[in-house]
């Protein structure tokens, strides 16, 4: 049977398909006035949290809407379930799904967790993406509530956590030279892993110094500054109650203020000038104004070409000078006292500080005897003889000599700190007292922490004529030290006093192997920057 072909062109079949086409018009609509619904949503979600958080709003609130700054350091248990809002740089981010991001916030060297968690009138899923995005060091404000997790933390000081409400990044870091982590790792970590088969990046010291500001952000490092600063206070203070008087003398001067070649000359409006190598001549004249104790903490300079791990071309010298009423056994007494308390004092108040530096730098504490031991330089020179040392007896020591008798010395008397005195007057500088029963020696010191020379001093001599005739010996003009030579000539009493370095007096009392470490910004023959 011949089948009857359908015309597509009748009524009813146009009908139909009319029909089916609306339908689907109308599905497509629904479809499209749900996506719309749900871009909305978003929308409006944005548009209501987005004020939570992103670039920070300068000078966009007033004072007085604007919570008091809390620090990393003051967030304890005590604080559970209060608002802070705290400011530091981002340590470390990590990312838990699409709902959740931790960020380390690091203040100084302290540091706390806080957890950006999706919640309905705080934080967005677009918020928890933008603090995945921030890159590590960036400074960000943090605003939220302090809780106490039902585990310890591992990897911050602070044992609580901030649960984010707002976030805000205050300055974008860039890609970084290195990371701060990889930065406070100590050798031995590296090597442990090393032998373990994983490999640590480790920050050489040249990379380290050439981005000082990166470097200086570990807790080794905030730990060493921290000290630093504490024994300039405490010199300060325990001079102060001494009855010295601070002092701020002159880096530009004439001449020479230590003889010897190892200055910085400059031209000085048409006059040959020079750095200070110390404020020795300066202080002697404060004397000579009868101010009978003076003090000065403040830049040194020395153009020797010392590339050593003890030597800086500028550091900053702690000096002193005073009256001796009559003996030079006087000076060394103020010194002994000073370094005693300054010990006693940083063991006492520095214990976070040296426990951070030890994590990274590991090290003995310094052993040291309540009443500081003295050995005259004959008697430091016989113990080099008997352990087998040649060394000349009217000659200075060397470095491997110093090392040698701190070893000696540490092992016979049971300490690192000891003061040698009565050295041969041919090796000190022009304005030193010879001994008065023996001429060949002089009313001298140094003073030693682990077998390095940390102070020189001495008894200065007065009399003017024969400052003169010293000074000529070691080469220095005298027109270029006449200021100086005539106060001493207007009168001036027995004196003597002592210079350190600060840098020095640190990285030994640390044990560190290099002085760059403890300064802040190093100024050694091949470095002039940063």
């Amino acid at each position: 049977m011949e089948q009857t072909p359908i015309n597509e062109d009748s009524p009813s079949v146009s009908k139909k398909a009319a029909m089916k086409q609306e339908k689907l018009r109308r599905r497509q609509e629904q479809q499209a006035l749900a996506a719309a619904s749900r871009s909305l949503a978003v929308d409006d979600e944005l548009d209501q949290l987005a004020a939570n958080y992103g670039e920070f709003p300068l000078q966009s609130k007033t004072v007085e809407n604007v919570s008091r700054r809390t620090q990393v350091a003051s967030l304890t248990n005590a604080l559970e379930n209060c608002s802070v809002r705290i400011r530091g740089k981002a340590h470390t981010i990590r990312v838990v799904g699409k709902n959740m991001a931790f960020v380390v916030v690091r203040e100084s060297w302290f540091t706390v967790q806080c957890v950006a968690t999706v919640q309905p009138d705080t934080v967005s899923r677009q918020m928890v993406k933008y603090v995945a995005g921030l890159s590590r060091e960036s400074v960000i404000d943090v605003e939220g509530l302090v809780s106490i997790p039902s585990v310890e933390i591992k990897g911050t000081t602070q044992q609580v956590e901030v649960q984010v409400r707002k976030l805000y990044c205050v300055s974008r870091a860039p890609e970084l030279s290195f990371n701060i982590e990889d930065a406070a790792r100590s050798d031995a970590e590296i090597e442990i892993a090393l032998q373990a088969g994983e490999k640590l990046v480790r920050v050489n010291q040249d990379t380290r110094l050439n981005n000082r500001d990166l470097d200086l952000r570990t807790q080794a490092n905030q730990g060493i500054f921290s000290i630093q600063s504490e024994v300039g206070n405490i010199f300060r203070g325990f001079l102060l109650s001494e009855g010295f008087r601070e002092i701020h003398t002159p880096k530009l001067i004439a001449g020479s203020s230590e003889g010897g070649a190892a200055v910085f000359t400059l031209d000085y409006k048409g006059q040959p000038a020079c750095l200070a190598q110390s404020p020795q001549l300066h202080k002697q004249m404060a004397i000579c104004a009868e101010f009978r104790g003076v003090f000065e903490i403040g830049p040194v300079f020395r153009g020797e070409d010392s590339n050593t791990h003890r030597h800086l071309c500028e550091f900053t010298g702690l000096d002193v000078e005073m009256e001796i009423d009559l003996h030079y056994s006087e000076v060394m007494d103020i010194v002994a006292r000073l370094f005693v308390t300054i010990f006693g004092t940083l063991n006492k108040t520095c214990q976070k500080e040296l426990e951070a530096v030890g994590r990274q730098y590991p090290f003995e504490p310094l052993k040291y005897l309540p009443e500081t031991l003295r050995l005259t330089f004959e008697e430091g020179v016989q113990m080099l003889k008997d352990a087998g040392d040649e060394v000349d007896p009217m000659g200075d020591l060397n470095t491997e000599a110093e090392r040698k008798l701190g070893q000696l010395v540490m092992e016979k008397y049971g300490t690192e700190f000891y003061i040698l005195h009565r050295y041969p007057l041919a090796v000190r500088p022009f304005y030193t007292m010879p001994c008065h029963d023996n001429p060949a020696y002089s009313n001298s010191f140094d003073v030693f922490i682990r077998g390095e020379e940390i102070i020189s001093g001495a008894q200065r001599e007065h009399r003017p004529e024969l400052l003169e005739k010293r000074a000529q010996a070691c080469g220095i003009e005298l027109k270029t030290i006449s200021t100086y030579i005539d106060a001493i000539r207007n009168g001036v009493t027995l004196h003597g006093g002592f210079g350190a370095g600060l840098e020095r007096v640190v990285m030994l009392f640390l044990g560190l192997d290099n002085i760059r470490k403890t300064s802040l910004f190093p100024r050694d023959p091949r470095r002039l920057a940063p």
